[in-house]
């Protein structure tokens, strides 16, 4: 089981290059999903809403995390998508820290449940002593994968 409830794919692990803004890590965070046929049917859709996610107010929620999300018909079933930088982004978190673990919840509409359960996962992993400093230092998809898959 993964520490965030819910198997991350080989595919869904970003690790971000450069200084990306916000909208630059974003968008690479969606097309890594969209290009999943068997978990979202609509990448225009699901880039819609997370986007619109994010004018309503930031998902940096301070201490270095992102975790961007929505439910969205697109979603075909439950995905968690991770983007990782070393740099940190300008994400316009709550305390106005760089972000530096992108954690995108992408949910079928109608998922309230699961929804809130996933989160609580992740929210508990990353309180976790030292888990945040662990995924920051891996430098490749398969050494994030290994730390949240094990």
């Amino acid at each position: 089981m993964s520490a965030f409830g819910l198997q991350v794919d080989p595919g869904l692990v970003v690790v971000l290059q450069g200084n990306p803004s916000k909208r630059e890590a974003l968008e690479q965070l969606v097309h890594a999903l969209a290009a999943r046929q068997d978990l979202v049917s609509g990448a225009d859709e699901l880039r819609q809403a997370v986007f619109a996610r994010e004018d309503v107010m930031s998902t940096g929620i301070g201490q270095g995390v992102a975790i961007p999300h929505v439910r969205v018909d697109a979603v075909k079933q439950p995905a968690v998508v991770i983007g990782i930088s070393k740099e940190g982004i300008a994400f316009g978190a709550l305390d106005n820290t760089p972000v530096h673990i992108i954690v995108l919840f992408a949910m079928p509409s109608g998922s309230q449940r699961v929804y809130l359960g996933l989160l609580a996962q992740v929210m508990l992993t990353l309180k976790m002593p030292g888990f945040c400093e662990a995924l920051v230092s891996c430098t490749t998809p398969e050494a994030v994968l290994e730390l949240v898959n094990a």
